[in-house]
C-alpha cells in the first residue's frame, strides 16, 4: 500500500496561492458591517489612501476593529453607491462587493495587481494599479475629466482611469511603452478582428516563416490593415521576445502561449465592463517627450504619474531585446532618454535639468487649482543617494505649485528587499 507523504504548511499554502486568490476570499459574512478594507491591505500608506479617498467622496468615517473597518457617519445611499462604484481599497460596503473587489477576480495571473490586461509586458518599475485608482479619486477627477501621464510607461494609470470612465492623455518617449499601453486599453473594442487572423498567426510561426522581426512584421502588416490588430500581435511577439531572452523559453511556445493569455484577459475585461455597466473613458497614448508636451496650456484636469528612475535604472538597455526587434537604433535612442546620457555628476546634472523642463511643461497644461500627483524616490546613483523627492519638492514649488500631502510608501517585497517612495500631492495655486 501506497503512503501518501502529507505535505508542509509551505507548500499548501502555495497549492493555494496557485488555485486561488488567497488575498481576496470571496465569501462575504459581513453584511451588517459599513465598509470593510480589501483582505490584503497591510501597509500604513494604503491605510492613508484609503482615508484620503473616502474624504475626497464626502464619507465622514471612524475607523474601528483594528483599523480593519470603517464605520460610515453620513451613511446614504448616495456615498454608499459611490464608494461601491468608485472605491479603491474596500472590499464590502453594507454588505455588498465593490466594484473594484470584482474586477479584480478578473485575473489570468498568479499576481493580486495583475487583473485585466495589467500584466501584458513585463515593465520595472510598474505602478500599483489599486494606488492609483485611489489617486485619481484622491485628486478629485470624474467621469469625462481628463488626466495627463507625461511618463505613461506600461499604462497602468491609462487603463485604471479607463476604467473609472476618466479620458487619458498619455505620451512617452519610448515607442514600446506606447504599444503596451495601447493594447492594454485598445484590445477591448476589436477583440473579434484580433480573433479572425489568429489561427493564419499560429499556423505560419511554427515554420520558419517568423525566424526574423522583418519576416514576421511584414506578415503581419499584409494581414491586418488595422493598427490596433497590428499592435496586439507585435506585443505578443515582443512577449516572447522578452521570455526568450530573460528566461530562455522556447519562443514559438510562449508566443502562442502568451495570445491565448492576452486574449483571455481582454474577455476579462469585456465581460467585467459588461457585468458592472461601466462607461470607459477615452485614452490616448503617443510617442512623445515630456519636456514638450504637444498640448494648450491649463487643459487638463490632472497628473498622475512617476518620472524614470533611469540614473538607478538604465530603461533602453533594459528592453534592449524589444527596442532592437522592433527595428530601432537602441544607441541612438540613448540620446532622447531623459537620465541615461552622461556620466558621473553630468549624468545626474543633465537629469535634474530635463526634469525642470517637464515639470514646468506640466505646471503649464494643467488647469488652475487642480492637481498633480508625483511619485518618486531617491534613486542611488554611484553608491551615493541622490536626493531627487527633496529636488521635486523645491522645484515645483518654484514654479507655484503648493505641496498638499507628502505620503511615505514603503514596500517590503521578497527577501526583505526594501523600497521606498514618496506619494507627492501638489496643488496649482498661482
Amino acid at each position: 500500500m501506497e503512503i501518501k507523504r502529507l505535505k508542509t504548511k509551505g507548500e499548501i499554502m502555495l497549492d493555494r496561492a496557485e488555485s486561488q486568490f488567497w488575498a481576496y476570499e470571496i465569501d462575504n459574512h459581513d453584511y451588517k458591517k459599513d465598509l470593510i478594507l480589501l483582505d490584503n491591505v497591510q501597509f500604513i500608506y494604503e491605510l492613508s489612501l484609503a482615508e484620503l479617498e473616502l474624504k475626497a467622496l464626502g464619507v465622514d468615517f471612524e475607523v474601528t476593529n483594528g483599523l480593519r473597518e470603517f464605520r460610515i457617519l453620513n451613511k446614504s445611499d448616495e456615498n454608499k453607491d459611490l464608494i461601491k462604484r468608485k472605491g479603491s481599497y474596500y472590499k464590502t460596503v453594507d454588505g455588498q462587493f465593490t466594484d473594484y473587489f470584482q474586477i479584480i477576480q478578473k485575473n489570468q495571473t498568479r499576481s493580486v495587481n495583475q487583473y485585466l490586461t495589467h500584466w501584458i509586458y513585463p515593465y520595472k518599475g510598474k505602478f500599483h494599479p489599486q494606488m492609483i485608482r485611489a489617486l485619481l479619486n484622491i485628486i478629485e477627477l470624474k467621469e469625462g475629466d481628463t488626466v495627463l501621464d507625461p511618463f505613461s510607461g506600461s499604462g497602468t494609470t491609462a487603463l485604471e482611469a479607463q476604467l473609472l470612465g476618466i479620458n487619458f492623455i498619455g505620451i512617452d518617449i519610448s515607442p514600446l511603452c506606447v504599444i503596451q499601453g495601447r493594447v492594454k486599453t485598445e484590445s477591448v473594442y476589436i477583440i473579434d478582428e484580433i480573433k479572425k487572423i489568429k489561427n493564419e498567426i499560429s499556423a505560419n510561426i511554427v515554420p520558419n516563416l517568423f525566424q526574423t522581426n522583418e519576416n514576421y512584421y511584414n506578415f503581419l502588416n499584409k494581414l491586418s490593415k488595422n493598427e490596433r490588430v497590428r499592435n496586439f500581435y507585435i506585443l505578443a511577439r515582443l512577449l516572447a521576445v522578452s521570455d526568450n531572452s530573460r528566461r530562455n523559453r522556447d519562443f514559438v511556445n510562449s508566443f502562442l502561449r502568451n495570445v491565448d493569455l492576452m486574449l483571455a484577459s481582454i474577455e476579462d475585461y469585456i465581460q467585467i465592463k459588461e457585468q458592472l455597466n461601466l462607461k470607459l473613458g477615452d485614452i490616448k497614448i503617443e510617442v512623445g517627450d515630456s519636456r514638450n508636451i504637444k498640448l494648450p496650456d491649463n487643459s487638463v484636469d490632472g497628473i498622475i504619474t512617476s518620472p524614470p528612475y533611469s540614473i538607478a535604472l538604465d530603461y533602453v538597455q533594459n528592453d534592449a531585446h524589444s527596442l532592437k526587434d522592433l527595428g530601432y537604433d537602441v544607441l541612438k535612442m540613448r540620446d532622447d532618454f531623459i537620465g541615461v546620457r552622461g556620466n558621473a555628476k553630468s549624468r545626474v546634472d543633465l537629469y535634474n535639468e530635463d526634469m525642470k523642463k517637464s515639470y514646468k511643461e506640466m505646471y503649464r497644461v494643467l488647469k488652475p487649482n487642480k492637481y498633480t500627483v508625483i511619485v518618486i524616490g531617491n534613486a542611488t546613483y554611484q553608491g551615493q543617494e541622490v536626493k531627487t523627492v527633496e529636488f521635486t519638492i523645491r522645484y515645483m514649488e518654484s514654479l507655484g505649485f503648493c505641496l498638499v500631502k507628502n505620503i511615505n510608501k514603503i514596500i517590503f517585497g521578497l527577501y526583505n528587499v526594501m523600497k521606498k517612495e514618496n506619494i507627492l500631492i501638489f496643488k496649482k495655486v498661482k
